[in-house]
């Protein structure tokens, strides 16, 4: 880890060509007023349009953005690995492409790690004082809903949402867990979460703003069944030993 910086924001990308330019400019903007060294890391999960270079171009001219690149599509879960493999801060958040969760929301992450000595701070949509501007399609919402009750009676017990994309790690905490990591796609964020739980660590859900992005890479048709999957095959590679230091990783995609 390079000291000297304070953040690192990873982005997972996927065909993300017409949004990255606006949502690298914003967190450019909100982070280049906030007074400590940052970097920008873009995981472009083997876009098929003009995503890298979108990058690339923005990268030119500023310094503190970087691109990693997946030669083929491996999903969310392991950009996000990538991405904190690359990471140099002391503390590292992933945000979606999309700023679903505005980059100024991080304004509400940094306090429970700075003041309360949490680990981890999740952005919630549905914490107590969550704002979500622009909801879902119903049957979106409610599949999020039953998905949700799945992850607290099976997997990590106490927390509200937590797939939100918009997460905020200890850099040494996030190195530990991504380590660990099993599951490649959507369903990873379940995971991460499961294993900071069984290893003690503090995490707190906050929450924030939110609006929904009507171009979700979630597919209503089979994604739902394979995070389902994916939830219980948490608990069985635990119950396996899977999550011991040195074991195998086999590459889980959702």
């Amino acid at each position: 880890m390079n000291a000297s910086v304070r953040l690192s924001v990873v982005i997972p990308a996927y065909n993300e060509e017409e949004r990255l330019g606006p949502t690298l400019g914003r967190i450019l903007d909100y982070l280049s007023g906030c007074g400590y060294p940052f970097e920008i890391i873009v995981v472009d999960d083997g876009s098929t349009d003009g995503t890298a270079a979108v990058a690339r171009r923005v990268s030119e001219t500023h310094r503190s953005v970087r691109l990693v690149l997946n030669e083929t599509n491996r999903g969310k879960g392991y950009s996000v690995r990538r991405g904190v493999e690359e990471a140099r801060g002391e503390y590292i958040l992933f945000s979606d492409a999309d700023l679903s969760t505005p980059i100024e929301e991080l304004r509400r992450l940094f306090p429970p790690l700075l003041e309360e000595g949490c680990d981890i701070a999740i952005g919630s949509r549905a914490a107590r004082g969550s704002d979500v501007r622009v909801h879902q399609p119903w049957y979106r919402e409610l599949m999020g809903k039953i998905f949700n009750k799945i992850v607290r009676l099976v997997a990590v017990r106490g927390l509200k949402d937590t797939q939100c994309g918009f997460k905020l790690f200890r850099g040494a905490v996030a190195r530990e867990l991504f380590a660990a990591q099993r599951v490649e796609g959507f369903s990873f964020d379940v995971e991460t979460l499961y294993l900071a739980r069984k290893a003690g660590r503090r995490i707190a859900e906050v929450p924030v703003t939110w609006y929904n992005s009507p171009r979700s890479r979630v597919s209503i048709v089979g994604d739902p069944a394979r995070m389902f999957l994916d939830v219980l095959r948490i608990r069985l590679d635990d119950l396996r030993g899977r999550y011991r230091p040195g074991a195998p990783r086999r590459r889980e995609r959702s």
